[in-house]
């Protein structure tokens, strides 16, 4: 089990799972602005509880995608989003949770490896 949390601890997530091998960095300009680091699972090994009122939903260009952040500190927590393979195809229902490695309870995720995804040319 992977516990985490927000910088003001609104916002608090268990996931039913493992670190994966390698988090992923994405270029694309909103995410390389925010910084998370994700790690990716499926939408029923994440459960998130947060106050109604601290949890914000960022959604832009198709908005498929829900960029959650607490409303409190700021901090990036979770996306949710189509399950989109390598070559931008989607099944239409499909959908992961990127978690922002960076909240994780007792874990360093720069010393984690990671990838990096070229977002700025592949959405």
């Amino acid at each position: 089990m992977i516990t985490g949390r927000c910088h003001c601890g609104e916002t608090v997530f268990e996931i039913n799972g493992e670190l994966p091998q390698a988090l992923t960095r994405c270029t694309c300009t909103f995410c390389s602005r925010r910084g998370a680091l994700h790690a990716y699972y499926e939408p029923k090994q994440v459960k998130v509880t947060s106050d109604a009122g601290s949890d914000k939903i960022y959604r832009w260009n198709t908005k498929t995608v829900a960029h959650h952040f607490c409303g409190t500190c700021g901090c990036t927590t979770y996306s949710d989003s189509p399950d989109f393979q390598q070559d931008g195809t989607w099944d239409g229902k499909t959908r992961r949770i990127a978690v922002n490695a960076r909240l994780f309870d007792d874990f360093d995720a720069e010393d984690w490896p990671h990838t990096v995804i070229d977002g700025r040319h592949l959405w």
